[in-house]
């Protein structure tokens, strides 16, 4: 039997918080006992010294009640007023529930477009790096006042794995109406039977969780099954847990039924593996042989370091990284324009401001957004 993971073993963890769960549908207010002890969960974890994000729907659920907008079907520019209202009373709930463990919110509203565009998916990056730097949890959420139905994610399932692997997350928690998949829909069907762990996504799994098209895909485990293709190819682990319960994350910890969604790297070595063999170089960066010493004591490559460079790249492109000698020692992503890079080449990093004009990483590729050969 496969020897699961504990949720203390996890440095970074994502949980994804539907609307179903946080929004009482029946009585369209907030179900405040229910978060109150979802945050003593997430105090827990961010004790314990994990690094934790939430991605929160409820939005439009919320404006729509302060609006009195009627049951149904909303038209886009309803939703999108409703998501204007809402948001900023669902931020004002999360910072509010949070404050009473000393922890404070960000909230980051994304597009999926964020996520698609290098530049924007570099800026999100990095502003929920730095808000977790200063221990403060990222409440994320789709930004549904500018979003349409032709580029939203359209659930929050896939947008939570998305940001799983945008921030390097190990550790994915769907907290859902269900407490996982089962073998067939347990509505249906009286026989089904929860899977704890699914080693691996195949056709047959996603069979049981229903085609795209399926009754029991709507709302549904199909969107939670691409999710964990996203979470777990970028290195995360995912779980789907039943959220309807108080303290679901205690739960969780103490056994409760649940599915698990294992992956066979860590996010690390999926980044690496993504840097190797997925991207196209741009340009390359001729290093010294200090900087080669450096990078094989797994040291970061400073500007100091690089001779020459060849290319037109942006902040965020894939680059070969070579030796003297031109041999290839592996790739990275530049963490400056080719402009910018070529001002600040064989330059000590403290000067970079002064060269600039503004501050600017010390690093020209961190040793996280590199991939040496042999890795």
């Amino acid at each position: 039997m496969t020897q699961l993971p504990v949720l203390s073993d996890f440095k970074r963890i994502v949980v994804k918080v539907g609307s179903s769960l946080l929004v009482d549908q029946k009585a369209s207010v907030l179900n405040r006992d229910w978060l109150k002890a979802l945050c003593d969960d997430l105090a827990r974890l961010h004790q314990r010294g994990a690094d934790v994000l939430v991605v929160s729907s409820g939005s439009i659920a919320l404006g729509r009640t302060v609006l009195k907008l009627p049951a149904g079907v909303l038209r886009l520019e309803d939703s999108q007023a409703a998501a204007a209202v809402g948001q900023i009373a669902l931020a004002r709930i999360w910072a509010e529930m949070l404050s009473e463990h000393q922890i404070i919110a960000g909230q980051i509203l994304v597009t999926f477009t964020d996520t698609e565009e290098r530049r924007r998916y570099l800026n999100a990056r990095e502003t929920i790096a730095r808000l977790l730097d200063m221990r403060a949890i990222p409440v994320i959420n789709e930004n549904d006042t500018v979003a349409t139905s032709e580029i939203r994610f359209g659930d929050n399932d896939r947008l939570a794995a998305r940001v799983a692997t945008m921030v390097s997350a190990d550790l994915l928690i769907l907290l859902s109406d269900i407490d996982g998949l089962y073998t067939a829909p347990p509505h249906l069907d009286p026989k089904a039977e929860l899977l704890p762990v699914i080693q691996r996504i195949t056709p047959q799994i996603e069979a049981m969780a229903g085609g795209a098209a399926s009754e029991y895909s709507r709302g549904g485990m199909f969107t939670k099954i691409e999710a964990a293709k996203i979470a777990t190819t970028g290195g995360a682990h995912m779980i789907i847990a039943d959220g309807r319960i108080l303290n679901p994350i205690e739960m969780i910890e103490k056994g409760k039924p649940c599915s698990w969604f294992l992956s066979p790297s860590t996010p690390i070595t999926a980044r690496k593996k993504w840097i190797a063999g997925s991207l196209e170089p741009r340009g390359y960066v001729q290093i010294d042989d200090g900087a080669v010493k450096a990078l094989s004591q797994g040291k970061s490559l400073l500007p100091a370091g690089i001779t020459h460079i060849e290319g037109v790249f942006a902040r965020g492109d894939c680059v070969l990284i070579r030796d003297l000698r031109g041999a290839e020692l592996g790739r990275g992503l530049i963490g400056y324009d080719v402009d910018q890079a070529s001002l600040i080449i064989g330059r000590n990093s403290r000067d970079i401001e002064s060269v600039l004009g503004v501050p600017g990483r010390a690093e020209m590729i961190h040793r996280d957004d590199m991939a040496l050969v042999g890795d």
